[in-house]
């Protein structure tokens, strides 16, 4: 699923990727709003993980839906 697709039905899936990323608040899901790149780096930063890494699982949770 690319980008577009993803800001299209952002209202939808920001439950599926909170339950995912639970540290993620609604305020980061909010400001988002289906950027990936923002998302990964939210995740990065409340994870702890390395940046190529957060993008990776952005990129497998957006090849999941």
């Amino acid at each position: 699923m690319n980008e577009d697709r993803i800001q299209g039905k952002w209202k939808q899936l920001k439950g599926s990727i909170q339950e995912k990323w639970g540290k993620l608040t609604n305020d980061d899901l909010d400001v988002a709003e289906g950027n990936t790149e923002y998302l990964a780096g939210k995740i990065q930063e409340r994870y702890g993980m390395a940046r190529d890494e957060a993008k990776k699982a952005v990129r497998e949770f957006e090849n999941s839906i």
